[in-house]
């Protein structure tokens, strides 16, 4: 029969030995949910770099027909209704 010492000594062993196994499972949960929030984060970085890139390459075209609507009419001369 174990003696009271013996008995302590492997209920501790036991708790800790669990309490490692639940450390360990708690760490890789957490490590899981920070690699996956990382994850997230960059994705959202990336949508939000091509959608600036998007609007920048909007805005050049609209500029880009502004500037051509403009040379047209100036090519073009005076309208009738222009002259004095």
């Amino acid at each position: 029969m174990p003696t009271p010492l013996e008995t302590r000594k492997d209920t501790v062993q036991e708790v800790v030995e669990s309490g490692a196994t639940h450390v360990g499972r708690i760490a890789t949960i957490i490590t899981g949910a920070v690699r996956d929030v990382a994850r997230e984060l960059g994705d959202w970085a990336t949508d939000v770099f091509e959608m600036r890139e998007a609007s920048q390459l909007a805005q050049a075209d609209r500029q880009a027909e502004v500037a051509e609507r403009g040379a047209d009419a100036e090519s073009a001369g005076p309208a009738e209704g222009d002259r004095p």
